[in-house]
């Protein structure tokens, strides 16, 4: 993101820094026409920090929540830290420095950085939205086929590696074609694509991109959620369903939700950024409207807020994530921690998920039939 020369005919590169044009005089300028009052950079300043507090903070304690205590260590949470891990490395590495080049149109962070700072996005949001797409995936296999294998830990780790070593081949053209030129009094970082400004390798890839980390695994997302969904919420729950197999209906239901969240708040906060990029690939002119900063921040804000929502949906949305968050926080005077939080997340399961059934496996013996239920029934509550 940065407020370009007169002169200058950069190339806007997606999920990274953006050109903005100062004039369409003929002559190199000194003056900036996007600089803004104090008080305006000001607010901005706080919006922009609220973004990466929240996010490192809160998806930290997500994956230490689930690293930390063996009961939250499934593959639907080792999905949920590569996606933290991807979350708060983009607010912590991205969203300061694109504010800042925003703001005073000039870059004051080197070469290097200017390449990092145009690969890593799209890696982040790659493995960000295929993380997503894995746990659709697997929710999909555990409800509609239950009778096939499941993930191990060390194949969902192997996905896991996959997809980031995906997301950095992916990322890799915008890393190489970077560069920095300096147009007097500034320096600017920018995508320089070969050919002509909108050409074909732009282009291209600019398209390519919004379809692998955008509207392709949505899509995979939205069918299968829609058939997990019609899968769990189409029937009722028989009346005569054990208390077993109705705590398994609704513990898949609340992760079902939980995550369908997630995907739409993503998709919702990302949307805006996509149609503005894939505008200014076809119409440069966009970038020399005066108000054109503040859209453009504003657009920036709420794609980069999507990394400090899901802390707070899990949060909210999952009981067990709940108790680990008191107990992360349990030095604040207004958290208090209770019995039940600490069973939550240091007791082990009492049941392991197999092909086609659950098995009990807890050690508690010369107990009769009903107190074995009562205890199953109150441990799997999700």
């Amino acid at each position: 993101m940065n407020l370009d020369m007169d002169n200058l005919d950069p190339v806007p590169s997606l999920i990274s820094t953006i050109s903005f044009e100062d004039s369409d005089d003929d002559n190199e300028t000194t003056t900036n026409m996007f600089a803004q009052p104090g008080w305006q950079v000001a607010l901005w300043a706080i919006a922009y920090a609220l973004i990466v507090f929240v996010s490192v903070i809160g998806n930290v304690t997500v994956i230490w929540i689930i690293l930390a205590h063996k009961r939250m260590r499934t593959v639907t949470n080792y999905f949920i830290v590569s996606l933290a891990f991807s979350d708060a490395s983009m607010a912590a590495f991205n969203t300061v420095f694109n504010f800042v080049y925003a703001l005073h149109n000039d870059w004051y962070f080197g070469l290097g950085y200017c390449r990092f700072q145009n690969f890593f996005p799209i890696t982040a949001i790659f493995a960000s939205i295929y993380s997503m797409t894995a746990i659709a995936v697997d929710r999909y296999m555990a409800i509609i086929h239950p009778l096939k294998p499941r993930l191990s830990s060390t194949t969902t780790k192997v996905v896991i590696g996959v997809i980031w070593a995906v997301a950095f081949s992916l990322a890799f053209p915008q890393c190489f074609y970077s560069k920095t030129k300096f147009y007097s009094p500034r320096t600017v970082c920018l995508v320089d694509w070969p050919g002509d400004y909108g050409g074909k390798h732009q282009l291209s890839y600019q398209i390519a991109v919004i379809i692998l980390i955008y509207l392709l695994p949505l899509l995979v997302m939205l069918v299968t959620y829609s058939l997990v969904g019609l899968s769990l919420w189409g029937s009722e729950i028989p009346g005569e369903a054990s208390d077993h197999y109705q705590n398994q209906i609704r513990a898949k239901r609340k992760v079902v939700k939980m995550m369908i969240v997630v995907v739409l708040t993503f998709a919702f906060c990302w949307l805006p950024f996509h149609i503005y990029f894939l505008l200014g690939s076809f119409n440069k002119d966009i970038y020399k409207q005066r108000y054109i900063q503040q859209v453009y921040l504003a657009i920036f804000w709420l794609a980069m807020s999507s990394t400090m929502y899901n802390p707070i949906i899990y949060c909210c949305l999952n009981h067990r994530f709940r108790s680990g968050f008191r107990r992360a926080f349990r030095w604040c005077p207004f958290i208090r921690i209770s019995e039940e939080d600490q069973m939550e997340l240091q007791h082990m399961r009492t049941f392991q998920m197999t092909r086609s059934y659950r098995t009990e496996t807890t050690t508690a013996v010369h107990r009769n039939s009903t107190e074995q239920e009562e205890t199953t029934a109150k441990l799997i509550k999700a």
